[in-house]
């Protein structure tokens, strides 16, 4: 793509000028032409000012982030080469380079080698960064207790959702893993790994992708793996609750469910600050 560059000899700002779109400055301001079948991705209202390789990178990828929040970026759109975004931007093939990494390291480009490759807007997995979500929460050293408000907010609303949206299917999916759990109250780390289940698959259930990715990220930090405290008269307890909450979803009471969520996540938030302030693992609920 061969990119022109023309003098403003009046403001002494340069017009930039491209297959599919011009970008040019009238009295400070950016204006635009835009041929929505281009990869259109500079920004309008600011000038692409040279600078270090790093912020003219950082640039790019900003560019492409607010195209995509703007929608002017769609899933499957092509971003373009390593060439492209060098001739685009004026810039060299190495900072070009650095952007498209940085874009797909962000999951925002899918890249494909050879003939007939390039950056592509990606196809979103917002599972895919729960994780590092969850990573990042870690290491800036969030408490239990913030972790737990957290989840106590992304659960109770999920349980009222739940009792809106859910379908037969997350009916029984429920129903299922209630008698699963059942079935391992004297087995505490598997009956631990079924009370996350049963928790996911009411988030599940309020059919809300945001508020599971929150759940996702929000368990990989709180839910653990092995339990040392967790006795089958807790357990029985815990699933007594439960029931109700399946209970109350499919008899579509909202405010109960959301109520009664609220009440049990309070009581794993008690119990979960006190085993962390201990140095102990903490089960579900």
């Amino acid at each position: 793509m061969k990119e022109k560059r023309r003098k403003n000899p009046k403001d002494s700002i340069f017009t930039i000028l491209y297959p599919g779109a011009s970008l040019f400055w009238i009295d400070g301001k950016a204006e635009t032409a835009v041929n929505t079948q281009s990869s259109l991705i500079t920004r309008v209202g600011e000038p692409f000012v040279a600078g270090r390789s790093g912020s003219l990178s950082a640039q790019i990828v900003a560019d492409v982030r607010d195209a995509l929040f703007d929608k002017r970026l769609r899933s499957g759109d092509p971003i373009g080469t390593e060439k492209d975004l060098a001739a685009r931007y004026d810039v060299s093939r190495i900072v070009a380079r650095d952007a498209l990494r940085t874009l797909q390291a962000l999951g925002i480009a899918e890249i494909r080698m050879g003939k007939g490759g390039g950056a592509r807007v990606a196809r979103g997995n917002p599972r895919l960064f729960a994780e590092a979500l969850a990573v990042q929460l870690d290491l800036a050293g969030v408490s239990a207790a913030e972790v737990m408000d957290a989840q106590r907010a992304v659960e109770a609303l999920a349980a009222e959702l739940a009792a809106e949206h859910a379908t037969p299917a997350d009916h029984a999916r429920l129903k299922r893993l209630l008698a699963e759990a059942e079935s391992l109250i004297n087995d505490a780390d598997a009956y631990t790994r079924s009370c996350r289940d049963f928790h996911l698959a009411i988030t599940e259930a309020s059919h809300n992708r945001v508020l599971v990715v929150q759940f996702i990220s929000l368990n990989h930090i709180s839910w653990p793996s092995h339990n040392r405290t967790l006795t089958p008269e807790v357990s029985r307890r815990v699933l007594t609750v439960h029931k109700e909450l399946a209970e109350l979803i499919e008899m579509r009471d909202a405010a109960g469910a959301r109520r009664l969520m609220d009440d049990h996540v309070k009581m794993i938030r008690a119990r979960r600050v006190s085993e962390r302030d201990h140095a102990h693992d903490a089960g579900c609920c």
